[in-house]
């Protein structure tokens, strides 16, 4: 937020005694000093463990973050929410943190798992879902997410084109970019017709908005 970020994403996994924490990896090893899956350790197991000097020495002993704290503190701000769901079996707790702290609709439930979207929408008919792809967007793809009624489709930045956006586009999907590793791939990209993209430089984007009148 301080960098002027105007969305957060983030990923979610399970704990051995069924809490929802904010996590990215398959495994804990390269960003704590603990070793295996998530879901190898308790709530309380995983609060012994430091997710900070991996990063830098000001962060030792920073904690994992639980959903609903995060929920708590952050859905009150306006701003946008990719919420990423990295295995299935969580869509329900998840949905049920979503809906006691939400004050508005511009959360959007993405996975590369369609099961885990198909899911979401059976146990709910309104939620906004997108579909991270690593293929490129194709008739196959946005028919199938047209199926669960989703609203973004989600590819690889370099790898798509103005003709995929407008493809999608075309058949009432909008799209958001992943994979902008750098910033010549985010100048490249944010000429296209898109809803965003995901970056770790957010301050880079808002000078690059700056720099142009049609920003989003």
């Amino acid at each position: 937020l301080e960098l002027q970020a105007t969305g957060i994403e983030l990923d979610l996994q399970k704990t051995k005694d069924g809490r929802i924490v904010i996590f990215h990896d398959k495994n804990i090893d390269k960003h704590s000093n603990g070793t295996g899956k998530i879901s190898d350790y308790t709530y309380n197991e995983l609060l012994d463990l430091d997710f900070g000097s991996w990063y830098d020495k000001r962060y030792r002993n920073e904690k994992i973050v639980l959903f609903e704290d995060f929920a708590k503190e952050f859905f009150p701000k306006k701003l946008t929410f990719a919420i990423e769901l990295k295995q299935e079996g969580i869509e329900k707790e998840t949905l049920e943190i979503i809906k006691k702290y939400a004050t508005h609709d511009n959360i959007y439930i993405t996975s590369f798992e369609y099961k885990v979207l198909e899911d979401m929408r059976k146990i709910d008919s309104n939620i906004k879902l997108s579909w991270l792809i690593e293929e490129k967007i194709n008739e196959d793809n946005i028919d199938k997410i047209l199926k669960i009624n989703g609203t973004q489709i989600c590819p690889k930045a370099e790898e798509t084109t103005k003709s995929d956006i407008e493809l999608a586009n075309k058949n009432g999907l909008r799209v958001r970019l992943w994979g902008i590793f750098n910033e010549n791939i985010m100048r490249q990209v944010y000429k296209l017709d898109i809803d965003g993209m995901t970056v770790n430089f957010p301050d880079k984007l808002k000078e690059l908005m700056e720099e142009n009148t049609n920003g989003w």
